[in-house]
């Protein structure tokens, strides 16, 4: 996901100026110095709660998300808690295509196949308000007694609860509501479990904070992140530990068990530092915000939506948002998946110029037609206004060609 914008020339120069120097050396023997400094900026981007912490660099989600899930069975097993070897996770998720990422993934369609090669961990419900399951009475504690209930069976035998703050593909872009989040923390660390936020969509300013559980006020012991930490510029991730998963490590084995050949690769590390800059200097995580210049006039302009007679939800946060799509809007009813509802929506709208991200499965894995909105946050609001009347127009085409019910 683009944060700073395409064809930035300081990103660029960046990057050049990097591979004339040095291109790549191996981290199991050498550092590099672009690699410390951007190291510290991402800490410090962190915030005070990751004061102490540490860094370790990827080539993408997936692998960063690999990467927690062995960080945190590491921390279990350095302080003497050999018997977590569980992860509980959340349906209707995505964490990544690599296997370790898939057993903790929910995403029905991307993972059927491979359901013989790895271990399925248990999952909870993700709260999802425009088809809560517990009809918006208290949902927050009610999701949240899902994970109570679990961890008051499996508690001693589980490392890390992991989640997406603001549901990426699998959802698009279902904003949790006020409490859960806060709750979930709670009853994770009174039984000792490692909270992992997967902020891969939602991280370096995406929703309008620094990092998506900013807006609840919640301190995760792991950051995953990747897209907008180098803003697409070159293939980066990293996993941002707190002192807490730290210090047991650095003075126990004294390493991470893990590495891979590209991790920390100095060209992605001068993209991703460049990216950094232009996020800071440019303000684009304020930008970004729900009063930001372009996420108020995101939100605006979505609005508009709820005009079309396909269109049963819109909802996000920041500069990620998400349209349900529904062949009856009084009863939710889904589109038939062969219809291919979103998908037909992406393809009219890129024929206008205007790109988006079309799913299927909102609705129980199958069913459940949607796409995901996430323009540059240095998008001018007369370039938001634009792009979606080009996606109404596209919309309405799809519905006049596709009547509903």
């Amino acid at each position: 996901m683009n944060i700073a914008g395409h064809g930035d020339k300081s990103i660029a120069a960046a990057i050049a100026q990097q591979a004339e120097s040095l291109e790549f050396v191996h981290s199991s023997q050498f550092t590099s110095e672009i690699a410390e400094q951007f190291a510290e900026q991402v800490v410090s981007f962190a915030g005070p709660a990751f004061e102490g912490g540490a860094v370790f660099f990827t080539s993408g989600g997936s692998e960063a998300i690999e990467t927690a899930l062995k960080l945190a069975r590491q921390y279990q097993v350095e302080i003497g808690q050999t018997k977590r070897l569980k992860f509980l996770s959340r349906d209707q998720s995505y964490h990544g295509a690599t296997l370790g990422a898939m057993a903790v993934s929910g995403n029905r369609k991307r993972r059927e196949i491979y359901l013989p090669l790895f271990h399925d961990f248990a999952k909870v419900s993700t709260p999802y308000c425009y088809r809560c399951k517990y009809g918006c009475d208290d949902c927050a504690t009610k999701y949240a007694e899902e994970v109570e209930q679990y961890l008051s069976v499996s508690g001693a035998d589980t490392a890390a609860f992991l989640f997406e703050p603001v549901s990426g593909a699998t959802l698009g872009a279902a904003v949790p509501p006020n409490g859960y989040l806060q709750k979930v923390s709670e009853a994770c660390r009174g039984k000792g479990v490692l909270v992992i936020a997967d902020e891969v969509m939602t991280g370096f300013g995406r929703t309008g904070c620094r990092f998506a559980v900013d807006h609840w006020g919640v301190h995760p012991d792991m950051l995953v992140v990747a897209k907008g930490i180098a803003s697409g510029y070159a293939p980066l991730g990293a996993v941002i530990a707190n002192r807490k998963i730290v210090e047991p490590i650095r003075s126990g084995s004294g390493s991470l068990v893990h590495g891979l050949t590209y991790n920390a690769h100095p060209i992605s590390m001068a993209a991703g530092n460049a990216a950094l800059q232009k996020i800071l200097n440019g303000k684009l995580v304020e930008a970004a915000s729900a009063d930001g210049v372009a996420g108020r006039a995101l939100s605006a302009a979505l609005s508009t939506l709820k005009e079309c007679n396909s269109v049963g939800d819109v909802r996000g946060i920041g500069l990620l948002w998400g349209l349900e799509f529904v062949s009856s809007r009084s009863t939710k009813m889904p589109f038939v998946p062969g219809v291919q509802y979103s998908n037909k929506v992406a393809a009219e709208a890129a024929s206008r110029g205007v790109m988006t991200y079309p799913m299927q499965g909102c609705v129980d894995g199958i069913a459940g037609d949607h796409l995901l909105i996430a323009p540059p946050a240095v998008s001018k609001p007369d370039e938001i206004r634009w792009a979606v009347d080009q996606l109404k127009l596209a919309i309405l085409e799809v519905e006049r060609k596709l009547p509903q019910n």
